[in-house]
């Protein structure tokens, strides 16, 4: 059973004071918001890795750029899902429990995945396979609107006050993760099958392993007990009516800096990532094989280097990590692209994972910060609310405006610009951010 019941009990009363998750082990908690992260992405990124293919299959145009244009117009388009997602979510997570909501954006993820791999494409049903894909990929965004934010919270709120953001940054490695697995998978399959193999049916096993991936990540977060801090919440009948609406009038302005501060972690994460993998092909004329396996390499990185920024954020403050890493990425975003763009083989990989990298440092110190702003009564709603506005305005976006600033404007570098602007964004909403290292995560 998906939802849960919540069994208050009194080990588990150590939310307020940070110190540890009660009944259960931060080893436990920590793997599960990792595996099921690692599901939810998997499922979304490999729709973006799998661009030109999905443009060819559903996007019939004899505009080459027209096609991949409109592929990223659908990977964008659940993006605005993911925030009317994260409200829902995020009702269902501050109101009956972390793990209820969790659970259930797994499930849904995995059903539109599923759905994708199992559609007919163009030649058979013309533009209805076109709008029905559209519409699995809506219900992609609307699961993952209420997944990372949750993540986060779940694994904060049952985290030592001293390794709070190293732990949470070890949720984000699941997004790498399973951005990484999907670019794996997507390497596998060009190298195993022929173009037209890959073009007539084998296209569909990467968006059917969901089933194989997301039973696992159900099975663990159904065995999960809800958080201390949530549990003591709901035993004292304080949780909220309408989370939402007590976010917005006693927290919005926390929610305008989560917005704002999280401008790399997501428009740079989706140009350093998804869209890399296609530019690696079209403005470098680097081979597939290579551009997945530039991609892969610079997950790698990521992942080793989220738990190394969440280290240092817990030991020289959540600030200076997110300064130096913005600072880093606004400073090399251009001579990078120039790297990617049109040198070798390796220039194009060392440019890729040096934004990446840039990303991670980010990312490793960010939402901890967005955690320590929200009291316990609105975090969930909080962090997707935040999180996936952020999301939708500049991180699902990010491929299609890269795709459409090389075509207006005839430069192939243009897209770090778009990558310079969200460093920036970051940058700037670094100073209007309070220290949040070593406090007590906030009951109410």
């Amino acid at each position: 059973m998906l939802g849960n019941e919540l069994m208050p009990k009194e080990a588990h009363r150590s939310g307020s004071t940070g110190t540890g998750s009660g009944g259960q082990s931060s080893v436990k908690v920590v793997r599960a918001a990792i595996v099921g992260t690692v599901v939810e992405y998997y499922d979304f990124g490999i729709y973006g890795y799998m661009a030109t293919v999905v443009a060819t299959l559903f996007f019939v145009s004899e505009n080459e750029t027209a096609a991949l244009m409109g592929t990223f117009a659908a990977f964008a388009v659940a993006f605005f899902l993911r925030v009317p997602g994260g409200i829902f979510f995020g009702h269902i997570g501050d109101k009956y429990g972390r793990k209820s909501a969790l659970s259930w954006t797994i499930l849904l993820m995995v059903i539109a995945t599923v759905l994708m791999g199992l559609m007919p494409t163009y030649v058979t049903l013309g533009v209805w396979a076109t709008a029905a894909l559209v519409l699995a990929r809506c219900l992609q965004g609307f699961a993952a609107g209420g997944e990372l934010g949750g993540a986060n919270a779940f694994v904060s709120e049952s985290a030592p006050r001293r390794w709070r953001a190293t732990q949470t940054s070890m949720v984000n490695s699941g997004t790498y993760l399973g951005s990484l697995v999907a670019s794996l998978v997507a390497l596998a399959l060009t190298s195993v099958f022929s173009e037209e193999t890959i073009l007539s049916w084998a296209w569909r096993i990467p968006f059917l392993l969901s089933v194989v991936i997301g039973v696992v990540g159900i099975w663990i977060r159904n065995h999960m007990e809800d958080t201390p801090q949530f549990e003591e919440l709901a035993e004292k009948g304080e949780t909220k009516k309408l989370p939402v609406i007590e976010l917005l009038r006693t927290s919005g302005g926390a929610v305008v800096k989560i917005v704002f501060l999280g401008a790399l972690i997501t428009g740079g994460y989706y140009i350093a990532s998804v869209y890399a993998a296609t530019y690696l092909q079209t403005a470098g004329g680097h081979s597939s094989t290579l551009a997945f396996l530039s991609t892969s390499l610079a997950l790698v990185l990521g992942v080793i280097t989220l738990p190394i920024a969440g280290y240092l954020a817990d030991t020289y403050g959540r600030k200076p990590v997110l300064l130096w890493g913005s600072v880093a990425a606004a400073v090399l975003g251009v001579p990078m692209f120039v790297l990617m763009s049109g040198a070798g083989a390796w220039q194009a990989v060392v440019g890729q994972s040096v934004l990446f990298i840039c990303v991670s440092v980010v990312n490793g110190a960010s939402y901890v910060t967005y955690v320590e702003m929200l009291k316990a009564s609105v975090r969930y709603s909080g962090l997707a609310l935040g999180n996936n506005i952020t999301n939708m305005l500049l991180g699902g976006t990010a491929p299609f405006i890269a795709t459409w600033l090389i075509d207006a404007t005839g430069n192939s570098l243009a897209p770090a610009g778009y990558f310079v602007f969200c460093a920036l964004l970051t940058l700037g909403t670094v100073f209007f951010v309070e220290e949040t290292k070593g406090i007590e995560l906030r009951v109410d």
